[in-house]
């Protein structure tokens, strides 16, 4: 009987696989758009009107689905991120927390739209906001302390890895050099969040697993939302790896680097798109979206995992993509962590995943 119901399984399996690999990029991104039609607010907004991380999300995600600036649902959303422009250059909901987020999502939005220069004043300005927000000597700090040169939320006092790898994208998208200070800045913070010892990284927790892998923060005592080892190390997992790696790379480091060769032999040996490493279900989104942008960077067409195994990464991300959509078009995490029971802001983070499936 057992038997009987394994086969069983593993024909569901095969017939869903092939479903999957049957279903186009072009109807998933038709499906899903027409989702977010119907849930576009009146304002422009999705979700809900303050929350411009996920507006500005979604906005640039029907861009970079091919919706022209001047569609209607795209010039409304466009609208209500320039309803949220501050006079400091930010662009923020009034007391959010989330302002080098939300700023930085916007930028990205602006960036995809501005192919008139319309909004090259606004991307300067939020370039100028993020610069003042970066952790460095105006909030107090030297160099040597582990919150030098990243970005963080306002109410937890200290940067972390996911803000970052927003700050570092913002900054080269609005056309900030590698060289430039801010960029190297960065670089310092990023390569403490790594569990690499070397000599860019000479904290506390540098050797304590030293797999190559990320973690979320090195400051203020430290954080991984993977957990901690036994001897205090910081867990690495999957989606702040790739952010870690992507942030190296955009800072100029090339794949001689040994921490970038690091990290991606961190990436070779946990390779899967079937969970986010280390974290299971949590963030399984933001990590298919962090996953996609990571493996354009590298830039190779097939990755081999560290079996050996060769992989077709978009093939295999616009698969499983297509096997999780949802009949409405839509896509959301059962496990509703860091805002993924929100289907607009789900259904962004895939839109921008297939755009690096093309």
């Amino acid at each position: 009987m057992r038997n009987i119901v394994t086969c069983a399984i593993a024909s569901l399996l095969l017939i869903s696989s092939v479903a999957a690999d049957e279903v186009s990029i072009s109807d998933m991104r038709a499906k899903s758009i027409q989702f977010l039609r119907l849930t576009q607010s009146t304002d422009g907004s999705w979700t809900k009107s303050d929350m411009v991380g996920v507006t500005g999300l979604v906005t640039a995600s029907l861009l970079r689905s091919g919706l022209p600036a001047d569609d209607p649902m795209v010039a409304a959303g466009l609208k209500n991120l320039l309803s949220h422009h501050n006079d400091n250059g930010g662009f923020y909901a009034k007391d959010s927390l989330q302002r080098n987020y939300e700023t930085c999502i916007t930028v990205f939005a602006l960036v995809e739209a501005n192919t008139d220069g319309k909004y090259d004043s606004y991307i300067k300005q939020a370039e100028g906001f993020l610069r003042e927000l970066q952790w460095d000597k105006g909030e107090g700090i030297e160099s040597s302390d582990p919150a030098w040169g990243g970005g963080g939320y306002g109410s937890h006092q200290r940067p972390d890895m996911s803000n970052t790898q927003y700050l570092i994208e913002a900054l080269k998208q609005a056309g900030v050099k590698e060289d430039d200070p801010a960029m190297q800045n960065i670089l310092v913070f990023v390569s403490r969040t790594q569990n690499l010892e070397s000599s860019a990284n000479t904290t506390i927790f540098a050797g304590k697993i030293n797999d190559g892998g990320f973690y979320y923060t090195p400051a203020a005592g430290g954080d991984s939302k993977a957990g901690v080892t036994e001897n205090g190390g910081l867990r690495s997992y999957g989606s702040m790896t790739y952010a870690g790696l992507k942030s190296l790379i955009y800072a100029g480091l090339d794949k001689k680097d040994a921490r970038v060769t690091a990290a991606t032999d961190w990436i070779r040996k946990n390779y899967t798109l079937r969970e986010n490493p280390g974290m299971g279900p949590q963030g399984l989104y933001y990590y298919f979206h962090t996953f996609g942008k990571t493996m354009d960077v590298i830039g190779e067409e097939k990755f081999v995992d560290a079996a050996g195994v060769s992989h077709n990464w978009k093939a295999e991300l616009k698969a499983r993509l297509a096997e999780l959509q949802q009949p409405n078009g839509s896509w959301i995490n059962p496990a509703d962590r860091w805002y993924e029971g929100d289907p607009n802001l789900v259904t962004a983070y895939c839109l921008m995943a297939l755009s690096h499936c093309d």
